[in-house]
């Protein structure tokens, strides 16, 4: 697993309220047929904007965004998003 991939699960367990572990998923499991809510994923978005030290543009501000961690993980990647550095 690549550490961006492992801080997406991480923000995922912490804010996206998933009935099920984050850890058990596949990179391309439908994350809104897992449990994800708009509301959460908002939450999600909130926490990945500070965790990576990026802004999601209104363009980006879609489901299909943040429906699975290759998404999301797309979606930083275009951002230039950085793994952040362990303190």
């Amino acid at each position: 697993m690549d550490p961006m991939d492992a801080d997406v699960r991480s923000v995922l367990s912490a804010h996206g309220r998933l009935p099920i572990d984050v850890d058990t998923l596949s990179a391309d499991a439908d994350l809104y047929r897992a449990g994800l809510t708009s509301h959460a994923s908002v939450n999600v978005m909130l926490a990945l904007e500070d965790t990576f030290d990026v802004e999601f543009p209104d363009s980006m501000l879609r489901k299909s965004t943040f429906e699975s961690i290759t998404a999301i993980t797309a979606a930083l990647t275009q951002l230039g998003a950085a793994t952040p550095s362990r303190v």
